[in-house]
């Protein structure tokens, strides 16, 4: 699933972004957090968002979501991969 793509902002931070322009998750290394801190996936073979089953107390820092950007249009003809084992799928955008 293609959720969005990755901004990074010298000044900003690096965030994710879904495809609709919301600001949905904040970078701390190959690991994104949503606004209020919690763990939503992390980077996998450098360009997979996925998350890691019972990872879901670990706790970033919190942040406030900057305003909408223009949306833009999602990759297509994507071809998915195998899971790795104990991951899961990332969420979709309408989840987050």
């Amino acid at each position: 699933m293609d959720v969005g793509w990755r901004v990074l902002w010298i000044s900003r931070g690096d965030d994710l972004w879904t495809h609709d322009g919301r600001h949905v998750g904040r970078f701390i290394g190959d690991t994104v957090y949503d606004c209020n801190g919690g763990y939503l996936g992390e980077i996998m073979s450098e360009n997979r968002l996925i998350r890691r089953q019972g990872a879901q107390f670990q706790q970033g820092y919190s942040f406030t979501p900057w305003a909408r950007r223009s949306p833009y249009v999602k990759y297509v003809n994507y071809v998915g991969y195998v899971m790795y084992a104990s991951y899961e799928d990332f969420p979709a955008p309408s989840e987050l």
